[in-house]
């Protein structure tokens, strides 16, 4: 599910507009995520969200970390029990997919247990997208 900008979402008993960048990175700053290994991470991430009713407004992934940014519900429940899902399901299915990355990855871990997440502001949103959508060419140079 692709969210637009500035769009208010309305629910049952709320009008809202919750935007969170959200920061995972791979245990050990290992650089795991390319080729195949990004392009399914990727479509597990996109199909999760969706099952989370979470919008993806941007997404980027590196080689040892993923941007996303992302419009959730008011309804989401706290914001740890999210992140631990797309955490924990997206490194079981990714796994299941490419288990070679276990034996890079010391003690089986794909991402810290740490994360950063912020809240987003109308005014801070598109800093933030065009942040999110630019790191690979920041990253290159």
């Amino acid at each position: 599910m692709q969210a637009k900008s500035k769009d208010l979402n309305y629910g049952r008993t709320s009008v809202y507009s919750l935007q969170y960048h959200l920061v995972l990175v791979t245990k050990y700053r290992r650089d795991v995520i390319a080729g195949d290994v990004k392009n399914a991470l990727n479509e597990i991430l996109v199909s999760l969200c969706e099952k989370m009713s979470l919008a993806i407004i941007a997404i980027e992934l590196m080689p040892d970390h993923v941007h996303l940014l992302i419009d959730a519900k008011p309804t989401m429940g706290p914001i740890s029990h999210m992140v631990k899902g797309l955490k924990g399901v997206s490194a079981k299915l990714l796994f299941e997919k490419h288990p070679e990355l276990k034996s890079k990855l010391w003690g089986g871990h794909l991402w810290q247990p740490s994360y950063f997440i912020s809240t987003v502001s109308e005014r801070s949103e598109a800093m933030i997208k065009e942040y999110i959508e630019n790191q690979e060419v920041c990253d290159d140079g």
